[in-house]
């Protein structure tokens, strides 16, 4: 069965910091490959925990959008997870320059010996990982290097907007079927981040069979972001889920 398991829905700092909503990242298990996408803090121990339990060892690969804590905190730790500290010298990392190079790289040296292999993720370059494709159509207007993923098996083409502000040509570069957003609050900020009128214009151009999102500030929880989902769903007619953690979203194959 393929899947989508939400380890956490959290987005930025506070809600990170007192664990309002958890920060473990995504979990895709696709056509036999199983995929992480940004290992934020708790990331190992949400696997662990998880019902049913998630072994890291079976990882195939991690991919970090971007080396902001909340996204890859766990990095270092799910390589050793992963390679069972370097024993199974196994997987396959995609991380953008800046967080493996420069002066403040996130992924440690020491434990880059430890995967099969570490590539850069690069605007509209291909990757591919087990039976997973993963392209990165575009790169975010961010704090940071940051980019979204365009992640396909045999079966499925998933769309990932991770964080950056809206501008007009991002819609345009993701693909519909599942399309999950990053939706840090409610309302229009100074912040490189989207808003819920963002993500109606996204999914309103897009039009994809379902739209999830996640990544909730403390603004969009105290929102109940369950209901905006059902809001959202009745005014664009399309199926508009929130995230929450621990979800396991199936998919049909």
């Amino acid at each position: 069965m393929d899947f989508i398991k939400f380890l956490g829905t959290a987005g930025a700092r506070i809600v990170v910091a007192k664990q309002a909503r958890a920060s473990g990242g995504m979990w895709f298990s696709l056509a036999g490959t199983n995929l992480l996408v940004d290992p934020g803090p708790g990331s190992l121990v949400r696997c662990v925990t998880s019902r049913p339990k998630l072994d890291p060892n079976k990882l195939d690969g991690i991919v970090i959008s971007h080396k902001h804590l909340d996204h890859a905190a766990d990095i270092n730790v799910m390589m050793e997870a992963m390679t069972l500290g370097g024993h199974d010298k196994k997987g396959v990392v995609l991380a953008p320059a800046d967080a493996l190079g420069g002066d403040d790289p996130i992924i440690y040296k020491y434990v880059r010996s430890y995967v099969g292999k570490i590539e850069v993720l690069k605007e509209k370059k291909k990757y591919k990982i087990g039976k997973i494709e993963i392209y990165a159509p575009v790169k975010h207007i961010h704090g940071v290097e940051t980019y979204g993923l365009i992640i396909k098996s045999p079966s499925h083409t998933i769309s990932y907007i991770a964080d950056t502000k809206f501008f007009p040509e991002l819609s345009s570069k993701y693909q519909d079927e599942i399309l999950i957003i990053n939706v840090l609050r409610p309302e229009p900020s100074p912040l490189d981040h989207l808003c819920l009128e963002d993500a109606k214009i996204i999914i309103k151009t897009i039009k994809p069979k379902t739209a999830i999102l996640t990544h909730f500030g403390m603004w969009m929880i105290k929102r109940k972001p369950w209901e905006i989902a059902e809001e959202l769903s009745k005014e664009l007619k399309t199926e508009v889920i929130a995230a929450r953690d621990g979800m396991m979203f199936e998919l049909n194959n």
